[in-house]
């Protein structure tokens, strides 16, 4: 499994994220973010921490894991933190 995969990504407090069969929304005080899931990578909510494991054993659900965590971590601080140069 994807190392960065592995890792959960905790939702803030004030940050809303519902997950529905093929796509997940990001709802925060900054905005509102909707990205499209990838077959091949199941995501959960457990008491605010997003898991990302991937359907099956191959090598592009095992990378995918790891690109859905990466985006969804950014969907979660853009729509809490906002954008900082």
């Amino acid at each position: 499994m994807s190392r960065v995969g592995k890792m959960p990504v905790t939702v803030p407090q004030g940050v809303e994220v519902a997950i529905t069969a093929d796509q997940i929304t990001v709802k925060g005080s900054s905005g509102s973010l909707v990205r499209k899931l990838h077959p091949l990578v199941a995501v959960t909510n457990d008491a605010g921490k997003l898991s990302f494991t991937p359907a099956n054993d191959s090598a592009e659900a095992d990378s995918m894991s790891g690109t859905m965590r990466a985006l969804v971590a950014n969907m979660v601080g853009g729509v809490s933190k906002g954008f900082e140069k």
